[in-house]
């Protein structure tokens, strides 16, 4: 066998075990990536129900001390018509 086809059919094997070896990282780090941007759009939608969910909370105090004053007016409405009749 001649020389330089025997070093070229090494260099074939072994660059194709670090063509592999250096997909599976590339894909590892890809992988990765995802993960993260996957992390985020989760945290950013937590985030979004949290401020949501603060507003709802807002929302429904004002609600709930409206409806106080509302009841106590029609009590002193109802108040007043035990008076009167």
């Amino acid at each position: 066998m001649k020389e330089h086809v025997y070093l070229l059919t090494l260099a074939i094997a072994f660059g194709t075990v670090i063509l592999v070896f250096g997909m599976r990282a590339y894909a590892s780090v890809q992988q990765a990536k995802a993960r993260i941007a996957s992390e985020n759009s989760y945290r950013l939608a937590a985030e979004s129900a949290a401020a949501a969910q603060a507003e709802t909370a807002a929302a429904l105090g004002a609600i709930q001390a409206s409806l106080l004053d509302m009841q106590t007016r029609m009590a002193s409405v109802e108040k007043l018509l035990k008076d009167v009749g």
